[in-house]
């Protein structure tokens, strides 16, 4: 169990890997971003990305996904006040695998809540040919140790 105090400037975290199924990408675009460039594999081939995308918040998802696989399931924590900074950088397609890493950018503990501190990091996501195509600053609120 990893607890404010664990998470130090310049930490590294891998927070593993996923591949990307045409299905996923049909699947939550349908659901949630109906863009025919997410849902229509024909119209798509006619679009600026030359075929199927995924939307960038299933690529967002997935990078939770990863994150909270990683590394929020086995700590203490108590949420996130909030994502600054989301960047899409290059579409995510189908069979694509993407790996995400977390690095610590900055903590502090609460001054009006002594329970808890503040968790600032970067999260980083490549496909299998190591471009760029998510990034994300992020705030994790995390349990301090008691005592």
């Amino acid at each position: 169990m990893r607890y404010f105090e664990d998470f130090r400037v310049g930490d590294v975290y891998e927070l593993g890997s996923r591949s990307v199924t045409r299905e996923e990408i049909l699947d939550f675009a349908r659901q949630f971003d109906p863009q025919y460039f997410h849902v229509d594999e024909e119209r798509a081939k006619e679009s600026i990305y030359g075929g199927l995308i995924a939307s960038g918040w299933h690529t967002a998802a997935i990078t939770m996904r990863l994150a909270a696989d990683g590394i929020i399931l086995q700590s203490a924590s108590m949420g996130s006040p909030g994502v600054d900074e989301l960047r899409w950088l290059k579409p995510v397609r189908p069979g694509d695998t993407l790996s995400a890493r977390m690095e610590i950018l900055s903590s502090r503990a609460s001054d009006s809540k002594p329970d808890r501190g503040i968790v600032n990091s970067r999260v980083e996501v490549k496909n299998q040919d190591g471009d760029t195509v998510l990034t994300w600053k992020a705030m994790g609120m995390y349990r301090r140790r008691a005592g």
